[in-house]
């Protein structure tokens, strides 16, 4: 039999990560902080021991959880965020934030079969913009955004526990390795989530008299407060298995 490469072996490696991850995730939202490594094993299918190999203890575990979700954390945003710029410069005297209809679109490409395609043609990535600046125009570019990441949640444990933890400042780590993380999700998320806030206030036409834009300090607190309230909306959605197909009730509910 021959030998596996160093690839393969980085390859199988990388898999192997990625499903304890995964099943951390799963078994972290039933459980929380109750979680047992034995009880990652039991989810993923693997042997206790192989779990182990990787991470003894499950501080570890949930530290890298933690760090990749937010790695792949963000895309939700820009693409609203291009979206709602583009409309604005467009048709800067007014952007209505929702339908007549009130309706979210689902699936497309707010679903979660729409992740970016390094390989589609330039034709493609000009009709995706154009829908994209189009749907923007018509839901408001946060209700956009909101229904991406509720649905990004369905799929994706790990996503829906990083927005949680991050309400509750990585208080389930120590402060070495919560302040790091905390300072990235802040940079990463909740940035561009407070400048997206703004640019659809300013669709609303709802900015501060004089065309003065929010103090930073509370547009990061609306940023803040928003996530909180669609990480409380979505618990209940997510645990019955219902998120994805409820993301847009939600969001009409939060009035987004």
């Amino acid at each position: 039999m021959t030998p596996r490469t160093k690839e393969q072996n980085e390859e199988i490696r990388l898999r192997r990560l990625a499903q304890i991850r995964k099943a951390a995730a799963d078994v972290f939202l039933d459980k929380g902080p109750l979680l047992e490594i034995r009880d990652v094993a039991a989810q993923a299918g693997l042997g206790y021991g192989t779990v182990y190999h990787y991470y003894s203890n499950k501080g570890d575990l949930l530290h890298d959880l933690l760090w990749d979700a937010l790695e792949r954390d963000g895309g939700w945003l820009k693409a609203p965020l291009d979206a709602a710029l583009e409309a604005l410069v467009k048709n800067p005297s007014k952007v209505p934030l929702a339908s007549a209809s009130g309706e979210v679109p689902l699936g497309g490409h707010f679903g979660l079969a729409a992740a970016p395609d390094t390989g589609k043609s330039a034709a493609a990535d000009s009709r995706m913009r154009s829908h994209e600046t189009a749907a923007a125009a018509e839901l408001g570019p946060v209700a956009v955004a909101g229904v991406r990441l509720l649905q990004l949640w369905a799929g994706d444990h790990a996503l829906y526990l990083l927005h949680k933890l991050a309400g509750e400042s990585f208080a389930s780590l120590p402060e070495a390795r919560s302040a790091p993380l905390l300072a990235a999700f802040r940079r990463e998320v909740l940035t561009p989530l407070a400048e997206l806030l703004e640019t659809g206030r300013a669709e609303d036409g709802a900015a501060a008299s004089g065309g003065n834009a929010a103090e930073p300090l509370y547009r990061l607190q609306r940023a803040e407060m928003l996530l909180a309230a669609l990480v409380g909306c979505a618990s209940l959605s997510l645990r019955r298995g219902k998120l994805h197909e409820e993301a847009k009730d939600i969001v009409m509910f939060l009035k987004l």
